[in-house]
């Protein structure tokens, strides 16, 4: 049941992206272009989002336990710290070069275009380099 409530959801999540136009690097570059052809519908698409969010969260959060889990799993860090930072930083910059977030990317994989495959080995290739670094980073730490 689980595999199917993940399929549904991220079924939802690929159309809504899909629908909304973040899939297409054209119109998030164009939203980002403010001083060219700046196409601001984006904001209304992410202001959605957090309004969708916020209320879920509200009604999810009063159940005693996820459906399919024992318990919420919630951060618990509030502070901001170089890593964060540095990661946002990188995000926003690989959204304004490429016009893919990974969440436009994964449904936009569907369309076979190469600018969305190199795209999502890049991010891949991100992800392990980060991890290689963090890896790295702790095991020098150890032996320090």
């Amino acid at each position: 049941m689980r595999l199917i409530a993940s399929y549904i959801s991220g079924l939802i999540f690929g159309i809504g992206i899909s629908i909304s136009g973040m899939a297409n690097p054209a119109k998030v570059l164009n939203f980002f272009d403010i001083a060219g052809t700046w196409d601001p519908s984006l904001i209304f698409v992410m202001g959605g989002a957090l309004i969708v969010t916020f209320i879920g969260y509200r009604f999810v959060l009063r159940r005693p336990a996820p459906t399919f889990e024992a318990s919420f799993k919630l951060p618990t860090r509030s502070d901001l710290d170089l890593p964060l930072i540095g990661g946002s930083a990188l995000f926003g910059i690989g959204w304004g070069i490429a016009g893919f977030c990974p969440g436009g990317a994964l449904p936009a994989l569907g369309t076979g275009r190469s600018e969305v495959i190199i795209f999502t080995v890049a991010l891949l290739a991100g992800i392990f380099a980060a991890k290689a670094l963090q890896w790295l980073s702790a095991s020098r730490a150890k032996a320090a």
